[in-house]
């Protein structure tokens, strides 16, 4: 959760302290999307080269590095002089952060049993949410006495203390760990579901049934987010109204509400994983989230009073979260002891959606004057989503009945 945590802090500062980066660097906002951008072309890029080489090495040292590498860049965001120096900057904070989400499914595929997935990386991503919803508040209050540049010193500097004690705490297998006893050690081992021997191939990641319909609900959903990240604070601004603490507040309710929905998506599908199978706990559960997130969003750009449309923006966004839970715990699923490499080209296929939103958006803006279409165009994405579920087949060949009850 911590981890989750300080990935959130260091995405989401960017997004308040944008209008004083944009006047201090004297920034179109269009030349904005691309900053916002040049993260997640990095991370889409690196992503699946990372997770490969934590199949190799092992996540211990490759989540270090990747810790300490987007904490540097976080901090150096301060020193950016230009726009062509900003573009840069982030595009090495992106390089820096990619592969730590699939490291993170690796070590769940590896430390958490089968049946406990989904509640585990359910309370993963409530850790990012509940940082990434706070984000907002606390970067707003900061900017009251501190420049935006001093607000990046200061939130990259939480990742170097993570690092180190990650590296001190963790072990790859918990066999290795001192704390875990050879009976825990044989408990996990028994019921992770991870057949034998080291990574496979990269022709059987490609070959994995349901990868594509995967990596497409995984676009929209990362599309959405990147939004809520980017963008939302000017939309709250422009659109609707609001400005100082309200603003504030409507920009971090999503992530707030994707609190409660990380939860219990993670506890809704391990509980119908257990008692009716994979294809309805982790099939059935995305498709019907992310129908009712498709209603949030278009409901939200209909109404005309502004709070409301900021309580139905953010449910909408939260419903697509509920689906974060099922989402990963497939891609664990599928990949077997492929875990970080699946898991990571899923991911990659969210970061080129993420890649996209916020340019797209600028774009929709500056050439139709609408904040309204981008958010319908969310709403179409959200549905494809839910249709993709109804294609993804999370049972693999051999019988996952015990290791669900186990």
């Amino acid at each position: 959760m911590t981890l989750a945590a300080v990935t959130y802090l260091d995405r989401v500062c960017i997004s308040i302290v944008a209008p004083s980066i944009m006047r201090d660097l004297k920034l179109s906002q269009i030349q904005m999307g691309y900053a916002f951008s040049a993260f997640t072309l990095a991370y889409a890029i690196f992503e699946i080269p990372t997770a490969r080489w934590a199949d190799k090495i092992g996540s211990r040292k490759v989540l270090t590095r990747i810790v300490l590498w987007w904490s540097a860049f976080t901090m150096a965001t301060a020193g950016a002089f230009s726009y062509v120096s900003l573009l840069v900057v982030r595009f090495l904070f992106g390089i820096g952060e990619a592969g730590a989400w699939p490291n993170a499914a690796r070590v769940f595929a590896r430390w958490i049993p089968a049946r406990e997935r989904g509640r585990v990386q359910g309370l993963f991503f409530a850790g990012a949410h509940l940082s990434g919803g706070l984000t907002p508040i606390a970067v707003a209050y900061l900017a009251t006495f501190l420049h935006w540049r001093t607000i990046f010193l200061s939130l990259g500097s939480v990742g170097v203390f993570w690092s180190v004690a990650w590296f001190v705490w963790f072990r790859d297998e918990p066999r290795d760990h001192p704390s875990v006893s050879p009976a825990e050690a044989d408990m996990i081992e028994a019921s992770r579901g991870l057949p034998p021997g080291h990574a496979g191939s990269w022709r059987e990641v490609l070959k994995t049934r349901s990868l594509l319909p995967l990596c497409l609900q995984y676009f929209a959903n990362t599309y959405g987010f990147f939004f809520f990240i980017s963008w939302l604070p000017t939309y709250l601004e422009k659109s609707r109204g609001m400005a100082s603490v309200e603003l504030a507040l409507f920009a971090g309710l999503p992530l707030l509400l994707s609190v409660v929905a990380d939860i219990t998506g993670g506890l809704t599908t391990d509980a119908l994983s257990k008692h009716f199978g994979l294809r309805v706990g982790r099939c059935g559960v995305g498709a019907v989230a992310y129908l009712l997130a498709t209603v949030g969003m278009a409901a939200g750009t209909l109404v005309g009073n502004a709070r409301l449309a900021g309580i139905l923006i953010a449910t909408g966004g939260a419903l697509s979260m509920f689906t974060l839970a099922p989402a990963w715990a497939t891609a664990i699923h599928l990949g077997g002891k492929n875990s970080g490499a699946l898991s990571a080209t899923m991911n990659t296929a969210g970061q080129i959606g993420g890649m996209l939103s916020p340019v797209v958006l600028a774009y929709i803006v500056q050439k139709w004057g609408n904040w309204s279409l981008p958010l319908h165009i969310l709403s179409g994405l959200y549905l494809m989503a839910a249709v993709s579920w109804l294609l993804i087949h999370p049972e693999r060949a051999e019988d996952d009945t015990t290791l669900l009850s186990a």
